[in-house]
């Protein structure tokens, strides 16, 4: 379920950013794709190769392992990137920085299945949602147990 779901928030995100004009390669269109390390499988049944099948579309799937190295290669320029995964405690400075492209929610068919209330939590770095699709939302807790 959990991997279903995840696929279907990349195949969403990517569609909508190749859609709304990120930029392809000449002759064959290529999706360059930069998350976070074992964030998704790569391997053959995942979703990238799950979405290259399905779309006729090749991706370069690139890692980073810190917020620090996706902001500098994102800071620098002219990565060739069409979808990027900032946690969002950096996206404000990225989004003020002008690294990102408006996405145009009218070509998300399944925009309104987001959660509202992480939409809304978003909204503190990025104003109206307008540069930023929740992927993965999550906290870490501890329980510890007095006997």
């Amino acid at each position: 379920m959990f991997r279903k779901r995840t696929l279907f928030v990349l195949l969403a995100v990517t569609i909508a950013l190749v859609l709304s004009g990120a930029p392809a390669a000449i002759g064959k269109e290529v999706l360059h794709v930069y998350n976070w390390s074992d964030y998704m499988d790569e391997g053959p049944g995942g979703p990238v190769s799950v979405f290259e099948k399905q779309t006729g579309i090749d991706v370069t799937y690139d890692v980073f392992d810190s917020n620090e190295v996706l902001e500098a290669k994102l800071l620098a320029g002219k990565t060739g990137y069409d979808v990027v995964f900032p946690s969002n405690n950096f996206i404000g400075r990225q989004i003020t920085a002008g690294v990102f492209q408006e996405i145009d929610r009218s070509k998300l068919q399944n925009y309104h299945h987001l959660d509202k209330d992480i939409l809304r939590v978003l909204e503190s770095v990025d104003p109206g949602n307008k540069f930023s699709i929740p992927y993965m939302w999550g906290d870490d807790r501890h329980r510890l147990q007095h006997r």
